[in-house]
């Protein structure tokens, strides 16, 4: 009889085996962005709450402009912080035209660390820098307004929801101490691509397009605030790629870019939403669970058999005794 009992310990073991892989296939699967560090100092700024919000129409084809959150009528909003004149304000992106001209022209390097952006070595393409040129406008992305650093819970999540344009975007981090590129957005990727930016920050990155032409971004921006309520917004970037790329062709134009279930369309941001990341942190707290409940019914099992094992055991020293003996 007592040949039995390896068994069961062999059944169990490969339970407990079976519950542990589950639970590392459930937390490995869940989405979980990527981590924009801070690439290059010297990029302290300060955003004061009073800064106007500007209205009408804004071809911003040189200088200093970051993708920003902000709230407008107690309403959590993705803006686009000008700082290309004396004044700062903020301006709808529905409202500004972001002009690549043709002084962004590079040539993609012939090396392998650069094969994510999907050019060809020696190929010409349109560069918005991490590091400034004066001739081209540049763009990043800062977590600064006052009310902002108040009330979100440690920081925020962008999040590239498709982009729509003759040729691909490439937003990439690349620090100053020869590391290596970090990708952040590539609309080569039929996907949400969320990262996560620290509060109170600035930040600026290369943006490369491939080919000249119209290009219309849809970016959300969203997170956590320390009240427990969520916030999101999403907001349409408006480029004019190269310098035959008309003014007017780049106002008309309109993006068909599938929004996340729950949220607002492109042109109208809304503060109440599902929650960041696009749905990555909704999906890790499900996978979370699912990973618990696993854990749980195994532990069950192995407590029945366990349970089992011990009355079967019981009855077999019953029936092993010598007549005679209790």
């Amino acid at each position: 009889m007592t040949a039995g009992r390896p068994r069961r310990r062999t059944r169990a073991t490969r339970a407990i085996t079976r519950c542990v892989l589950a639970t590392f296939i459930v937390l490995s699967t869940a989405q979980t962005p990527a981590v924009a560090q801070e690439p290059t100092p010297g990029l302290d700024q300060s955003i004061a709450a009073d800064q106007p919000i500007a209205t009408g129409r804004a071809t911003l084809a040189a200088g200093h402009v970051d993708i920003g959150p902000r709230y407008v009528d107690n309403r959590w909003t993705l803006l686009l912080h000008d700082g290309t004149q004396a004044e700062p304000a903020w301006r709808s992106p529905d409202e500004t035209l972001l002009r690549v001209s043709d002084a962004a022209l590079q040539t993609a390097p012939d090396d392998s660390a650069y094969a994510f952006l999907g050019a060809d070595p020696g190929t010409r393409v349109y560069v918005v820098p991490q590091t400034q040129n004066q001739d081209v406008v540049w763009l990043g992305w800062n977590t600064q307004d006052p009310r902002v650093i108040q009330t979100i819970d440690r920081g925020v999540t962008l999040t590239l929801l498709g982009v729509e344009g003759p040729g691909t975007l490439t937003t990439y981090l690349q620090s100053g101490n020869f590391s290596a590129p970090q990708p952040l957005w590539r609309s080569a990727e039929s996907k949400a691509q969320p990262f996560w930016v620290e509060v109170n920050t600035h930040t600026h990155a290369n943006w490369v397009f491939s080919e000249p032409g119209v290009y219309l971004v849809a970016v959300q921006v969203s997170a956590d605030l320390i009240t427990g309520e969520k916030a999101s917004a999403i907001g349409t970037l408006r480029f004019a790629v190269g310098d035959g790329t008309g003014t007017d062709e780049a106002f008309a134009a309109s993006a068909d870019i599938p929004v996340p279930v729950g949220q607002a369309s492109p042109s109208q941001p809304r503060s109440e939403a599902t929650g960041p990341n696009d749905n990555s942190t909704a999906f890790l707290a499900a996978a979370l669970i699912s990973a618990a409940v696993v854990l749980a019914v195994g532990l069950l099992l192995l407590l029945l058999r366990g349970r089992q094992a011990k009355r079967r055991a019981e009855r077999e020293r019953v029936t092993l005794q010598p007549e005679g003996r209790q």
